[in-house]
């Protein structure tokens, strides 16, 4: 069994992801060698974790349209990988579902990219990713780090989550799709190229 494959196991195998493994529900995430790029999201919906299907809803189409990629390269392509902040539905709140659990990230994340050794590019969507990843202070706004992205570059690029909850932020800043997404589209073309 290689490295990535017993990683998976050991996720699985992991007491926190017990009542998760007892269901038959496997952790939600894609790592490969020669990944390019990384997507860090938040966690499976609901509907992702039925279809064993990450990024499969709306939020998933207007990711894929921000990138400028089609549906089978962002499933087939072995230079993309994702690892949400959670690889397990954290559940329903209050407010919608409710936040990836902590200390996920920081025990399985860095065992899978040491494992991607060809990373260039890795997209923070949201504020859980772009928090962790980006140590913001916790007066920092993730929208600030948006509109600053490219002081985070070439390594990380952080965005807005793609839901539709966010059509707001997203009228509220126009800034974000005329002057991010085409930088965005364009830096992974140019990595999914070569």
């Amino acid at each position: 069994m290689d490295k990535l494959s017993n990683i998976f196991q050991a996720i699985k195998d992991d007491p926190q992801n017990a009542a998760y493994t007892e269901q038959g529900i496997d952790p939600l995430y894609s790592a490969h060698p020669e990944a390019k790029i990384l997507i860090v999201g938040q966690a499976p919906g609901r509907q992702a974790q039925e279809s064993h299907l990450f990024w499969n809803d709306h939020s998933g189409e207007r990711l894929r349209d921000w990138l400028g990629i089609s549906y089978e390269t962002f499933y087939s392509s072995d230079k993309l990988a994702i690892l949400p902040m959670d690889f397990y539905f954290p559940g329903k709140g209050k407010f919608g579902d409710l936040p990836p659990r902590k200390g996920f990230a920081e025990k399985w994340h860095k065992l899978l990219i040491d494992e991607m050794p060809e990373l260039e590019l890795i997209i923070l969507i949201g504020s859980y990713a772009i928090t962790y990843y980006l140590h913001l202070p916790r007066k920092m706004r993730a929208t600030d780090a948006i509109r600053d992205f490219r002081q985070y570059l070439p390594h990380y690029f952080p965005i807005v989550h793609p839901s539709p909850r966010n059509n707001i932020w997203l009228r509220k800043n126009p800034w974000f799709e005329t002057e991010v997404v085409p930088e965005l589209k364009t830096k992974v073309k140019k990595l999914l190229d070569t």
